[in-house]
Formats: C-alpha cells, sequence, structure tokens
C-alpha cells in the first residue's frame, strides 16, 4: 500500500470516529481545514443556526474547480444489528466498517489526500480550487449547503465544476456518475369531511370515500414522457392517514402524503397547477402543504464530463456510465448557480444500512480519479 493510499484509509478511520449524526459536525470540518490550510487553502466557517459549513478555497482565479460534500451522517439504528461498533471503525476482509464509511467520509478523505498530492505536484495549476462542505445533508437540508451558496452568490463567487462525493458506484468504483438527478417535490394533502356515525350516512361526509377517487387519479396520471436524459416523471403515495380507530365512526378528515421524482420537461408551477386541478375537479375540500425539495438539474456532456471519465478509464481501466437515477443530493442547490456538477463516490450498496462498508481498494482508487481529474481540468 502507497504513502497516499494508507493515508486515505487512516484519515477515513479518524472521520469515522467522531460521532458526526446530523446535524452535529463533530470536529470533522476542523480536521479537514487543518489539512487544507497546509496546502495554501484560506478556510471560511460558516455556521447558520445548528449546522457548520466550510468554504475553503485556494487560488483567485477562475476556474473554479469545488469538491463539495458533507460530513454528517445518519443515526447508527439497533446497536445490536451491528457486527462492529460503528463509530469504531474496524477493517475485515478488505472492507473498512463503520457509519459514514460509503456515505460519505471515505469521499472526503479521498479528496483531501487526492488534493494534497495534486498541490504539492502542481503548485502553480491553474484557477482555484475549493470546498464545500456541510453537516446539514442529512437532515433537513436548510442552514447547509443551500445557505454556503446564497453566501457565495450573493458577493459573486461561482464555482465552475463541482465533484459532489456522493457514492454514486453500483458494482465496481466508477462504473457509474450522476451527471444530474431528478427534481423532488413533496406535498402533504388534508382531505376535510364532516365525522359522524356510519349508520347515518346522510349525515356525514366521508372524507375516504372522496379521496379515493382523486388520489387514483393523481397514481394513474401520465406526466410526461422524460427525456434523453431522464425518465418520465413518477407520483408516490408514501402514507394515508384516517380515521378513530373506531368501526362505528366517520372520520373527519384524511391526510395524504405524496412525492413526485420529475425531470426537465416539468417545473413546481406545472406540478401544482396539474394536482389542484385534478383535486378540483373532484370537488374535494382540501389544503395542500407543499415542500420543494430540490429542482432537476442535468451536466450535459463535455470538457468535465470526459475529464471523469478518462480519469475513471486510466485508474480503472473501466468505461463509466452516465445516470440521472436515485434520490437527491446537495447538487441540487450548486447546479442552479451555473456550475457543472458531477456525482462520483464508492459503491452504495450498504448506504444508511447497519454494518455500512466500503472496499479499502476502492477509496484508494477515488483518491486517484480525483487526482487524475484534477490534473485534466487544472493544467
Amino acid at each position: 500500500m502507497s504513502q497516499s493510499t494508507s493515508a486515505v484509509i487512516e484519515l477515513t478511520k479518524t472521520l469515522i470516529s467522531r460521532k458526526s449524526v446530523t446535524p452535529i459536525d463533530a470536529q470533522c470540518q476542523v480536521l479537514m481545514a487543518d489539512m487544507l490550510a497546509k496546502s495554501g487553502f484560506t478556510n471560511e466557517s460558516l455556521v447558520f443556526e445548528d449546522t457548520t459549513n466550510l468554504w475553503s478555497r485556494r487560488g483567485n482565479e477562475s476556474p473554479v474547480f469545488c469538491f463539495a460534500g458533507h460530513t454528517d451522517v445518519v443515526p447508527a439504528g439497533n446497536l445490536d444489528s451491528w457486527n462492529t461498533p460503528p463509530f469504531e471503525p474496524t477493517i475485515k476482509d478488505g472492507m473498512l466498517y463503520g457509519r459514514g464509511a460509503a456515505d460519505m467520509k471515505g469521499s472526503l478523505a479521498a479528496m483531501l489526500v487526492a488534493t494534497e498530492k495534486f498541490v504539492a505536484d502542481h503548485p502553480d495549476h491553474k484557477g482555484s480550487i475549493a470546498y464545500l462542505i456541510t453537516s446539514d445533508e442529512e437532515g433537513p437540508f436548510i442552514n447547509g449547503t443551500t445557505r454556503v451558496i446564497d453566501t457565495l452568490e450573493a458577493r459573486n463567487e461561482k464555482i465552475d465544476y463541482c465533484i459532489v462525493g456522493e457514492p454514486s458506484s453500483t458494482h465496481e468504483i466508477g462504473d457509474i456518475i450522476k451527471n444530474g438527478r431528478r427534481g423532488s417535490i413533496s406535498g402533504e394533502l388534508t382531505i376535510r369531511g364532516k365525522q359522524g356515525h356510519v349508520a347515518y350516512p346522510q349525515h356525514v361526509i366521508n372524507p375516504i370515500h372522496k379521496a379515493m377517487p382523486a388520489l387514483a387519479e393523481l397514481s394513474s396520471t401520465h406526466w410526461d414522457n422524460g427525456n434523453d436524459y431522464f425518465p418520465e416523471t413518477s407520483f408516490q403515495l408514501s402514507n394515508i392517514e384516517s380515521g378513530t380507530g373506531a368501526t362505528n365512526v366517520v372520520p373527519g378528515h384524511l391526510t395524504a402524503l405524496f412525492n413526485l421524482r420529475f425531470s426537465t420537461e416539468l417545473t413546481f408551477d406545472k406540478i401544482v397547477d396539474k394536482v389542484n386541478e385534478i383535486l378540483t375537479k373532484h370537488e374535494l375540500d382540501y389544503d395542500i402543504k407543499w415542500t420543494f425539495n430540490g429542482k432537476p438539474f442535468i451536466t450535459e456532456p463535455g470538457i468535465f464530463i470526459n475529464a471523469v471519465s478518462t480519469a475513471i478509464k486510466t485508474v480503472t481501466g473501466r468505461q463509466t456510465e452516465l445516470s440521472t437515477s436515485g434520490g437527491t443530493s446537495d447538487g441540487r442547490f450548486i447546479a442552479p448557480t451555473g456550475a457543472e456538477v458531477i456525482e462520483v463516490g464508492p459503491c452504495n450498496a450498504t448506504i444508511h444500512q447497519v454494518n455500512e462498508s466500503v472496499k479499502c481498494t476502492d477509496l484508494e482508487a477515488l483518491v486517484d480519479i480525483y487526482y487524475q481529474t484534477l490534473v485534466h481540468v487544472l493544467t
């Protein structure tokens, strides 16, 4: 194992051992900032409410190449289900176990080791290197990356290229990179009826009966056909709640939670209008509380995708595949500024699970992928 690869494993272990359950940072960013400062970075800690964020930059010229990621992790869950303590990193059979190993402390370590090596090898590189790190990605995401972007936009500080270290790979490191994500919008629908005794239907308005045809239509609506980069939009009901628990009482209201994952063929406004149109057609007495989770974004093939793809090919020998599948990421806050955003990270098979793990050789390869990408973009 080379010096740089040993460094990425040890650094990942150090980060895992810091119990940074969202939105707690547990001094992870202090460690990162100290390392970056030694490579000539200027660090800026941006604390918003309960969230700690780091903006770190080396250089004042463009293009600005940014590594983005998060130090927070999801809770460990049932400790008895773990084979090893989640915050005591353990290597077994070439796998590094611990909460955050794949999502995404391994990526953070790989970024830092790659950057350190790149700056040492190319001290006079063109452009700038930046880090945008938050402790609020796994939580409500309201005081993290989005607030940092607001700060940068207010002073017209732009990112040109951004790698988000989310675990994008499926079977082998670098087999898939995310060059975009679908948009996400959620709704909390309340349908009002009139409570009463089931034996007197003339005196009640059953919100369950009223809701079913409307929810069925929403579920069966064809929203769009997708496009070259995105599948067609999907609507999913995630929860329906109503009733008093008694069999002889018609409830007074029904609450339904739903989510749409949508392509660039739709907008928030178009979705809201269509949902309201359907619910109004069914003559419902209703309210909706909307949550706008993020707009869809896409980075089209070009210089940046070519740089990342070439780096992966050089390091692993495999041709990567572009994808926009999966959930959302903080890339949705960065892309609207005009930045080209790509997600490149370890395999995602165990993220958010007990016994989360990452292959040690994958982290070593990830260092080289990040390093080669820096070489392609900034030299």
